[in-house]
């Protein structure tokens, strides 16, 4: 097996690993329950899964979908995300090579994707995700050195700020909590991986993304609405097409 075929297989399976702990962190994080203990089990009969049984995507495949032991039901939602982080750090290492750049991609679209479920699901945005990532953003950003380290800590400065102003207008003007803590520790965490000009951009797709999605839904049935997950994917799509999209605008604004 070649050098780039050994990377990529190494990262899918990394990916994979990961989304199978991503799986333990959204299940457990939103009740604050740890991470270690106990052991993964059977939600219905509680007996401790083996390892052959936690094999990512294979195992519930292998077992279609159910319990070895009572034959209860398991979610979908861990072979999906398994295969989901799987395909990201594939995809990161496809398109920049085994760099930094690309483990900064499939760490962050990691940690987006599991604010992503938890938010739309409880409404919450687990410390762990958000100053957990703002400490692997703030130490990948040293590689490159004084002047990289010092654009994340801005970006998270100024993701941090524009939330927290956002937040206490709302709050101002409706009377009500309008955005959470964890929206902006969140963008904290976000500027640190793509910087102050991405911030800007990640709230402007994620406030159209919002709008256009969700905000009649929630006009009509008096629901909240969970913006961590549209801050995802506006973070996502920074990540990927942010220094297009601002160029062109620039350029838009230029008239040419």
């Amino acid at each position: 097996m070649g050098a780039d075929a050994l990377a990529l297989a190494g990262a899918a399976l990394l990916g994979l690993c990961l989304g199978s702990f991503l799986n333990v962190c959204i299940l457990r994080l939103p009740h604050e329950q740890s991470l270690l203990r106990p052991p993964s089990s059977c939600p219905k009969c509680r007996r401790p899964i083996a390892w052959r049984d936690n094999i990512p995507v294979v195992s519930w495949l292998l077992l279609k979908g159910r319990c070895r032991h009572c034959g209860a039901r398991i979610s979908v939602q861990y072979p999906v995300v398994e295969a989901a982080v799987g395909l990201l750090w594939l995809a990161a290492v496809l398109a920049y090579g085994a760099t930094v750049q690309a483990l900064a991609a499939g760490l962050l679209g990691t940690i987006l994707l599991g604010i992503a479920i938890t938010d739309a699901r409880h409404y919450l945005i687990p410390d762990e995700f958000t100053w957990g990532g703002l400490v692997l953003g703030l130490t990948l950003s040293l590689w490159g050195g004084v002047d990289g380290f010092l654009q994340a800590v801005l970006g998270a400065v100024a993701g941090f700020a524009l939330l927290f102003v956002v937040a206490q207008a709302g709050r101002w003007a409706f009377r009500e909590e309008a955005m959470g803590g964890g929206d902006i520790k969140m963008m904290a965490m976000v500027g640190s991986f793509i910087g102050w000009k991405g911030v800007l951009l990640t709230v402007f797709l994620g406030a159209v993304a919002g709008s256009v999605v969700f905000l009649p839904l929630s006009l009509k049935r008096k629901r909240l609405v969970p913006f961590g997950v549209f801050l995802a994917v506006g973070a996502g799509v920074t990540f990927v097409a942010g220094d297009a999209i601002i160029q062109w605008y620039l350029q838009f604004l230029r008239g040419s």
